[in-house]
């Protein structure tokens, strides 16, 4: 009880100290249950305006927005990613991709996080960019690839990409430039095979949209989390490649 106690304190001397920064009206707007444990950010629940999110503020208090989608383990592995893009300068809104892939307006979902995101001091209005991780990746690459009017650039690493069944297809409807990052070695549950891929590579050669696939040899799904399947240098140069795409199309 005394260590619940102790952790209510410190995230309330947390909020205290934020509200410098967001502003008292847009704390309680951001803050209105508590954040889950092992977060950085700052949680919002599902509501009519947008599925469930934990946001995460520049330290200059004001920056591009960037939507980082979960893989299906949920939002908690992708914390320190999200906090990390935040010290990059971007406002980060971390989604759980289950909720936005619940039912069939996954689009509409997507759409109004963003439309919500852009609604709070702490955000650049304008173009977003998104990332997606693994099943996070497969909503980026068949949704915000498609939205030129709310997504600046996509990235994706070891994307989902057991729902294409023709490459073409999908290559055909992206709009917006894409990041493709992907694990040679990837098998996990054959969601994301390194195949399918260079297929989506090579039937995206059509000029609608710039497609920019890396691919790490030795590299394991999730190779940028930490786990058995991390690998450092790998981790760093898909870093390096994701801060150098979203400068170029969001300049924070």
């Amino acid at each position: 009880m005394k260590s619940i106690i102790r952790r209510s304190y410190r995230h309330i001397h947390r909020m205290i100290l934020l509200s410098g920064v967001l502003g008292f009206g847009s704390l309680i707007a951001s803050s209105c249950a508590v954040s889950p444990a092992g977060t950085s950010g700052l949680y919002t629940a599902a509501s009519e305006n947008g599925p469930s999110q934990t946001a995460y503020v520049p330290p200059a208090g004001k920056g591009p927005i960037v939507v980082v989608l979960s893989g299906a383990t949920g939002p908690r592995l992708y914390d320190r990613f999200s906090a990390a893009l935040a010290r990059e300068g971007y406002y980060v809104v971390l989604l759980d991709s289950n909720e936005v892939r619940r039912n069939a307006a996954r689009a509409e979902n997507l759409s109004r996080a963003i439309a919500r995101s852009k609604n709070v001091p702490n955000a650049i209005a304008g173009e977003v960019g998104v990332i997606g991780l693994s099943l996070g990746g497969e909503i980026a690459l068949s949704r915000a690839a498609d939205m030129p009017e709310l997504v600046a650039v996509v990235v994706v690493y070891y994307p989902s990409t057991s729902f294409v069944s023709n490459g073409g297809d999908l290559a055909r409807r992206f709009r917006v430039p894409i990041l493709m990052l992907a694990a040679e070695q990837d098998r996990y549950h054959s969601c994301c095979l390194i195949e399918t891929a260079r297929a989506i590579e090579g039937a995206a050669k059509e000029p609608q949209a710039s497609f920019t696939l890396v691919s790490y040899q030795s590299a394991e799904h999730g190779f940028n989390l930490a786990g058995p399947a991390y690998r450092a240098q790998d981790d760093a140069d898909a870093w390096k490649r994701t801060i150098e795409a979203l400068g170029q199309y969001l300049r924070p």
